[in-house]
């Protein structure tokens, strides 16, 4: 059966009211995991489409669900939270919390996640199996283990996701088999040296001249010891060390982040970088403490999935707007976790406007509104299909 003229009618009908929604939730950012008024506001408007609303999971997390679980479900993940970012787009519905901004485009992720709940509710399928998914702390990679933990993922046969994408423009979406973003980890290096008069630098053993020494030589050791055809980015955000301007500094901590693409790869880094950074350190007679956190694995699209959500989307977009990406991200990104335990595959949805779109993350960062409804839509039409292939 082919619900495509009845539920386009219905959301074009419903779109003014979820535009309005959409700027009230970009008008109110919140951090991760203090999602309290985005998780209230949608479990309320869940309630009213009919759908079955659980609070609470993972903490400010939120499932919502059409349909019985002994008969397998089919899952959509939607992220809720805003960044530390001031706002600089100058808009009349621009967040009323200072220093806080949807500058990801989370609140484009819950209008879709609503969209789609609204849609679906008003569709008559023989045999609704459909959880949504509202997450919290997506930006702190946490609230997708907090949701797994809480058995948000019981049940579920298979996962679809979506992200915003600047580089592609509104009505396009951008699909990809396999690896799509990059795994992630924390690095923090303590350079440990001997201190004393900034005048007499040879009776000391200067933690701030070492830490500048590992930040260059663990990008010439990655250019030099690790595969070029095997990617790997290690970053340092934060540096900190030293009390006096005519004081040598005993000690200097630097903090950064590592993306990699191959899994196999990932595992062996935490023991490559401490083996390079000892070696630096000691070269010059400091010592070093390096502590690796492990933050989330590479996003994988599973390619059954990957390839239904396309065959869905041609027919709705055209094959030039159903973009087959060739290169992963070295973003990261948690619904990898999800992904550890069912198959699933996450889409980029174009939202570059007439004038352009600036980056993901950015006080400027402004995606076009008619994105929404191509979102919804190509959700809606994928689930329904991966509905009716169980059926058959």
């Amino acid at each position: 059966m082919n619900y495509l003229n009845s539920y386009t009618d219905l959301l074009k009908v419903f779109l003014p009211e979820l535009l309005e929604m959409r700027r009230y939730l970009h008008s109110h950012p919140e951090l991760s995991g203090q999602e309290y008024q985005t998780a209230a506001f949608v479990s309320g408007e869940l309630r009213k489409y009919g759908w079955e609303v659980k609070e609470g999971v993972g903490g400010t997390g939120i499932t919502a669900q059409l349909g019985e679980e002994n008969s397998g479900l089919v899952g959509l993940r939607v992220d809720m939270d805003a960044l530390p970012v001031e706002e600089k787009t100058g808009l009349p519905y621009a967040s009323l919390n200072q220093g806080l901004m949807h500058a990801c485009g989370h609140d484009f992720h819950t209008c879709i996640g609503l969209g789609v709940a609204k849609v679906l509710a008003g569709v008559s399928i023989q045999r609704k199996g459909i959880r949504l998914i509202f997450q919290p702390a997506e930006e702190i990679a946490a609230g997708a283990k907090w949701m797994k933990a809480d058995g948000a993922l019981k049940g579920l046969s298979a996962i679809f996701g979506v992200h915003v994408y600047p580089d592609l423009k509104v009505g396009q979406i951008g699909v990809k088999n396999g690896i799509l973003t990059a795994a992630a980890g924390e690095l923090e290096i303590e350079i440990i040296g001997n201190g004393g008069h900034g005048a007499r630098p040879h009776e000391t053993v200067d933690s701030i001249w070492v830490a500048a020494k590992v930040v260059s030589g663990i990008q010439e050791a990655i250019s030099r010891n690790l595969d070029a055809l095997s990617p790997v980015v290690i970053s340092f955000g934060k540096i900190k060390g030293g009390k006096a301007f005519n004081v040598i500094a005993e000690r200097v901590k630097l903090l950064g982040t590592v993306r990699c693409l191959d899994m196999d790869l990932t595992q062996t880094l935490p023991d490559w970088i401490e083996s390079v950074v000892q070696s630096i350190a000691s070269s010059f007679g400091a010592k070093a403490l390096v502590k690796y956190r492990a933050i989330v694995p590479p996003v994988y699209n599973d390619p059954y999935l990957t390839d239904l959500l396309e065959s869905s989307s041609i027919p709705l977009l055209g094959q030039d707007n159903v973009v087959r990406l060739e290169k992963p991200s070295l973003g990261a990104e948690d619904f990898a976790e999800l992904l550890e335990e069912i198959p699933g595959t996450m889409f980029r949805l174009g939202v570059k406007g007439s004038s352009g779109c600036s980056p993901l993350h950015n006080g400027y960062f402004l995606p076009d509104e008619n994105s929404l409804e191509i979102g919804i839509t190509v959700l809606v039409n994928t689930l329904i299909s991966w509905l009716e292939k169980q059926q058959n």
